[in-house]
């Protein structure tokens, strides 16, 4: 019998040459660019700018690049680009709900504009959680990214040192914070303040506040709608808090806590739509006349607001604006331009409608 010759190698059919030694050479499974670059005859410089720039590279050279990636399943290794060019291309971004229609449309905004600049997104949902934002921001600030935009840091001391020892850029979104800091969103107080304004002229004189989640932007809301019945010599201490998350179900609850508490309410600001919309059904079982008894008041102007019987009036608020222009801010600083202005205040609309005309 013949022994087999040692030297002689097995190879697969099916499997050439190069993919052979690509897979001699991936001991842990990656793909290398030094791969691409012999697969597709080219240097390495020029997959690299087939990659980041394809415009600087002849059409032939592109060509034979994308096959080779295509073939390969190469995947650029950011983190070596990260070193290469000191930037991640990557954005952190942190709210406090991923589902609340309020976020989802800043989002949209953010995306469109870093979108179209190249960058990435680290989204994280805070869950209106302090603890768990100083636990997101520490986790994204290991991919090192080029800049943050955050929808409220509730005044940590923890987030803003940590923010300040990484000296990576932040634009606060909705909240407009002191002149020091980058913020684009409208002032909560003033909001606030114009819906009590609105319910006083309009004849109240015995007016409530509900509110669930109670985070920063809503007592701001708070103290600016108890600052305008304060003005006009009104109690402003009738109100109904909690912590809970908001529903449109939690609104019916603390509409009847609220009756409760003042049979002769006749007006509430709910600190946002859910919130009056439950008001509003609680208010139809309990054949309450809405807006002749009780006038409701939501707040951000969510799309079933104008179309609820009665028509819910509320706040419009700049939610899709806000995200784009926070985004646009934060490439600015990112690049190296100084904003003209450190705070952009982007303003509100009272839109009355008719559970309160």
């Amino acid at each position: 019998m013949n022994k087999p010759n040692r030297n002689t190698s097995f190879h697969p059919p099916g499997v050439d040459t190069a993919s052979r030694a690509s897979v001699r050479r991936r001991p842990s499974g990656r793909v290398t660019i030094e791969e691409v670059a012999s697969r597709a005859q080219v240097s390495t410089m020029t997959v690299s700018r087939a990659l980041r720039d394809p415009s600087l590279v002849s059409l032939s050279a592109r060509e034979r690049v994308a096959a080779a990636v295509a073939q390969l399943g190469y995947i650029p290794n950011r983190a070596a680009a990260t070193l290469a060019s000191a930037r991640s291309k990557l954005i952190g971004v942190l709210v406090p709900s991923v589902s609340n229609a309020v976020f989802v449309e800043t989002l949209a905004g953010v995306q469109d504009c870093v979108g179209a600049a190249g960058y990435q997104l680290l989204i994280g949902n805070t869950g209106y959680s302090p603890a768990r934002q100083v636990e997101l921001l520490s986790a994204y600030l290991s991919h090192a990214p080029d800049g943050f935009l955050v929808a409220g840091i509730d005044d940590s001391n923890v987030v803003r040192q940590q923010l300040a020892a990484s000296s990576v850029p932040l634009v606060h979104m909705f909240d407009l914070v002191s002149k020091d800091e980058w913020s684009v969103g409208f002032s909560q107080r003033r909001a606030g303040f114009a819906i009590g304004a609105h319910l006083i002229g309009r004849g109240a004189r015995r007016p409530g506040f509900i509110a669930a989640q109670l985070d920063p932007r809503t007592m701001q809301r708070r103290a600016g709608y108890r600052r305008a019945l304060r003005d006009a010599g009104l109690d402003s201490d009738l109100e109904v808090l909690t912590k809970d998350p908001s529903s449109v179900g939690l609104g019916c609850r603390l509409l009847r806590d609220l009756f409760d508490a003042a049979p002769d309410c006749d007006a509430v600001f709910c600190c946002n739509d859910d919130l009056a919309l439950g008001a509003l059904f609680e208010c139809q079982r309990l054949g309450i006349d809405v807006p002749r008894e009780l006038a409701i008041v939501g707040f951000n102007d969510l799309p079933f607001a104008a179309v609820s019987c009665p028509s819910i009036t509320t706040v419009a608020t700049p939610r899709y604006e806000v995200g784009f222009q926070a985004a646009r801010m934060l490439l600015q600083i990112v690049n190296g331009i100084t904003p003209t202005k450190s705070r952009i205040d982007l303003g509100f609309e009272l839109v009355i409608r008719q559970s309160s005309a």
